[in-house]
Order: structure tokens, then C-alpha cells, then sequence
């Protein structure tokens, strides 16, 4: 009976040891990725850390190429009505104060 016991025992123990030896196993892998999942905390705390800032620089930035365009715009449709005036004007001289026998097609002959 004795031996019935101490056989059951040993058996129990081996098991319990195959047991712990799994469960080791399993602590070691966890404490590889809470180790790799620490790394990337602290990657991506670095990161969105500065996020703020260079959201809010970004943000000014875009707001002065926005206030030059607009400056820009302005001078692009004051140059544009500038060259209608001249071509308008020009037009009118030609039209108006061009002698008739230099115009082409025009033939002076018939005066």
C-alpha cells in the first residue's frame, strides 16, 4: 500500500513538474512581449508627444501660403485687367487714330 502511495506521489510531482515547466515557458513569452510592446510604447509616446506642436505649426504654416496666395491672386488679376487695358487701348488707337493706308487689306486707291 505504501508503495501504491508513494507511486501515485511521484506521478502527481511529475505531472505538477511538467505542469510548472509549461507555465515558465509561458512567463518567459509574456515577458518577451510586454518587453517588445513596452519599445513601442515608448516609440509612439515620442512621436505623439510632439504631435500637438507640429499639428498646430502646420496649421500656421498653411494659413500664411493661404494668406499669400490670396495676396498673389490679387496681383495676378490686376496684372490680367492691366493687359486688357493696354490690348483695349491698343485696339482703339489702331482703330481710331491709325492712318487708313497703312491698315492691311485697305487699298488707297479708290480716294
Amino acid at each position: 500500500m505504501v508503495i501504491l502511495v508513494v507511486i501515485i506521489n511521484t506521478l502527481i510531482s511529475l505531472m505538477l513538474l511538467y505542469v510548472a515547466l509549461h507555465v515558465w515557458k509561458l512567463k518567459q513569452r509574456i515577458a518577451s512581449v510586454a518587453d517588445i510592446l513596452t519599445a513601442y510604447e515608448i516609440c509612439t509616446h515620442a512621436t505623439l508627444y510632439e504631435a500637438p506642436e507640429n499639428i498646430y505649426l502646420n496649421q500656421q504654416n498653411i494659413y500664411n501660403l493661404r494668406q499669400r496666395n490670396q495676396a498673389l491672386q490679387i496681383q495676378i488679376q490686376q496684372v490680367q485687367q492691366i493687359i486688357s487695358l493696354i490690348l483695349l487701348g491698343r485696339q482703339i488707337w489702331q482703330r481710331y487714330f491709325q492712318r487708313p493706308e497703312l491698315r492691311p487689306g485697305k487699298t488707297t486707291l479708290g480716294k
